[in-house]
C-alpha cells in the first residue's frame, strides 16, 4: 500500500513512518506539514491511504478530504486529532474518513487500524477484479462473484447482531438480486424489488426494516458502551444515518420519547458497497 501522511509535527511523522515500514504494511511515498501543499501532492500522487491530521497550517484535515472525496479519488483517510469532541468526530465520519484516532498515537492501535483499513481495501480490488473477469466473458462457467458476495454479506449481518433476524435472509437475497441485475436503486422502489421475490412484497419489506431497525439498535447500544468500538465506528455511518443512529443513543438513554429512522436503500447500498 502507497501511503502519504500530513502532520505539522516531523515526530508524528516519524513515528507513522516506522509503524508502516516496520510492520510492513507498505511504503511512505510522501509527507507535508502544509494542508495546501499536501492536497495538491495527493491530488498528483493518489496514494491508496492518506493519514493526517486535523489541525495542520493553511487548511485543515478535514477540508483535504472533503476536497478529495469531491473529486471522486479512491483514496481512504484516517485522520488523527486532539480533539475528542463527539460533533467532530461526527463531522470526520461524514465526510468519509474511514478511522478517527486521538493523540496521543498508540503504536499498536495505529497498527491494527491501518491494517483494517488496508484488508478492506484488498477485499474491494478482488471483487472488483472478480467482476471484471465476470464482465468480459459473460459466461457462466466463468468464477461468479456472487458466492463471495453472500459471504461477505453475512459477514457483516453478523457484526451487528442480525443475521438470526428473520429479515436478514430477505435482505441477502435483495442485495444478490441487486448485484446480478445491477439494478439501480435510485431508479425503482423497494416494493418493486421485494415483488420479483414473492407475492406479498409488503410482507417481505416490513421483515427488512425490522431486522434493519434492530441492527441500528445494537450499533447505537455499541456506540454508548465505547464510541470508538471498531463495528459501531465502521457502520453507524455507512449503513445508517449517523444523526439518526445518535437519535437511536438519545433514546436508548431515555433523553427523547421516539428513536432514530432507517433508510432500506441506504442500508442496502452502504452493505452493497462493503462486498461488491
Amino acid at each position: 500500500m502507497r501511503f502519504f501522511l500530513v502532520d505539522e509535527s516531523p515526530d508524528v511523522i516519524h513515528k507513522l513512518t516506522r509503524i508502516i515500514e516496520d510492520n510492513e504494511l507498505g511504503i511512505v511515498v510522501g509527507e507535508e506539514k502544509d494542508g495546501k501543499v499536501a492536497l495538491s501532492k495527493i491530488k498528483a500522487i493518489v496514494p491508496d491511504i492518506v493519514i493526517l491530521n486535523l489541525d495542520i497550517p493553511t487548511i485543515d484535515g478535514l477540508t483535504i478530504v472533503k476536497q478529495v472525496k469531491k473529486e471522486d479519488f479512491d483514496t481512504c483517510f484516517i485522520m488523527i486529532s486532539g480533539d475528542v469532541s463527539k460533533d467532530m468526530v461526527e463531522r470526520a465520519y461524514r465526510h468519509g474518513v474511514e478511522y478517527y484516532v486521538y493523540k496521543p498515537l498508540s503504536s499498536t492501535e495505529m497498527r491494527i487500524i491501518i491494517e483494517k483499513v488496508i484488508e478492506r481495501i484488498q477485499v474491494s480490488r478482488k471483487m472488483l477484479r472478480i467482476q471484471e473477469i465476470f464482465d468480459s466473458e459473460n459466461n457462466s462457467e466463468m468464477i461468479s462473484p456472487i458466492g463471495f458476495f453472500e459471504q461477505c454479506t453475512k459477514n457483516v449481518l453478523m457484526k451487528i447482531g442480525i443475521i438470526g433476524e428473520k429479515g436478514s435472509s430477505d435482505i441477502i437475497e435483495v442485495c444478490k438480486y441487486l448485484l446480478k441485475n445491477r439494478v439501480d436503486l435510485n431508479n425503482t422502489t423497494l416494493r418493486e424489488i421485494c415483488s420479483y421475490f414473492t407475492e406479498n412484497p409488503k410482507s417481505m419489506e416490513q421483515r427488512m426494516r425490522r431486522s434493519i431497525a434492530a441492527g441500528m439498535a445494537n450499533i447505537a447500544n455499541l456506540g454508548l458502551e465505547d464510541y470508538m468500538n471498531e463495528v459501531f465506528v465502521e457502520y453507524s455511518n455507512s449503513l445508517f444515518n449517523f444523526e439518526q443512529v445518535r437519535l437511536e443513543m438519545e433514546y436508548i438513554r431515555g433523553k427523547v420519547d421516539k428513536g432514530g429512522s432507517i433508510n432500506v436503500k441506504k442500508f442496502l447500498s452502504g452493505l452493497m458497497s462493503y462486498c461488491e
